[in-house]
């Protein structure tokens, strides 16, 4: 295999896994669809700016439709995501969405590619075991379906979103996403109008960890597209599953969480797991 799909999934996972953390506190304080709307302007700038420094070829009609209807997923699972984050632990939230985001696309990549290989399919169990152990809290309670369902939804998002960005064919990177980033912006602000919900954006707290999730988010998006086409969807959705373990260590380094025997074993997974799909 390319070691290339294991740099850029890698790449991906960790700025999804610093941009849900940084995400995910500032979404307590202000709300989910305020982070996810400014997160994706940020987006959409990044990435209109990089798609003209680079002289990067506008997309063909078919590719911008692929790259909407994966902004629409995408950006769903996003707002589903950061709500979740702000009512419920973390070690409820963050196992469940990640599984669930891999098991999508990883289903379509075998379903159309054919099967692993025996190392990589070994890979990938250790790799749901090690962001299970990761992410599970001390005496956590038994999961109920209440208790999962945004996480499911936001999985059930991601996942779509990486099949759908994967339709777009051809060299371009940068304005599929900035289709798909402005999709999900127009998605927010609907569920914002129909939600009835007020913004006051002179009250908007951590202003900065906002701009940091969205400029983290879109290099996770760059390196996730980079990833799937350096090789196989299922390969590089597992790789990219594994942001959880970013989240929960930067919670470790920054807010002083103590990790348990049980989380450690969760990273040595991983690291057994990226070893075996690479």
């Amino acid at each position: 295999m390319d070691i290339s799909i294991a740099l850029f999934g890698l790449a991906a996972a960790m700025c999804w896994g610093a941009a849900d953390f940084s995400g995910g506190v500032a979404s307590k304080r202000n709300g989910a669809m305020i982070v996810v709307i400014i997160s994706q302007i940020v987006g959409i700038v990044l990435l209109g700016t990089s798609a003209i420094l680079f002289a990067e070829e506008l997309p063909s009609l078919t590719n911008i439709m692929w790259s909407i209807f994966a902004g629409f997923s995408g950006g769903a699972g996003l707002v589903a995501l950061y709500h979740a984050l702000s009512v419920e632990k973390m070690g409820i939230v963050a196992p469940v969405t990640a599984v669930w985001s891999a098991l999508v696309p990883m289903s379509f990549g075998i379903a159309t590619e054919g099967l692993p290989t025996r190392s990589q399919f070994t890979g990938f169990a250790f790799a749901f075991m090690g962001v299970w152990l990761i992410t599970r809290e001390e005496n956590s309670q038994k999961i109920e379906l209440e208790r999962i369902r945004f996480p499911l939804m936001a999985g059930t998002g991601f996942g779509l979103f990486m099949i759908l960005i994967d339709q777009v064919q051809g060299t371009g990177i940068f304005w599929p996403l900035v289709s798909a980033r402005t999709a999900a912006t127009i998605l927010t602000f609907g569920m914002i109008v129909y939600s009835g919900q007020k913004i006051n954006l002179s009250g908007i707290a951590f202003i900065p960890l906002i701009l940091l999730a969205g400029f983290l988010d879109t290099g996770g998006n760059v390196f996730y597209v980079l990833a799937a086409r350096s090789g196989r969807l299922d390969i590089a959705a597992i790789l990219t599953s594994m942001y959880p373990a970013i989240t929960v260590l930067l919670a470790w380094i920054l807010l002083k969480e103590r990790l348990m025997n049980k989380q450690w074993l969760g990273v040595f997974a991983v690291m057994i797991a990226v070893a075996l799909i690479s």
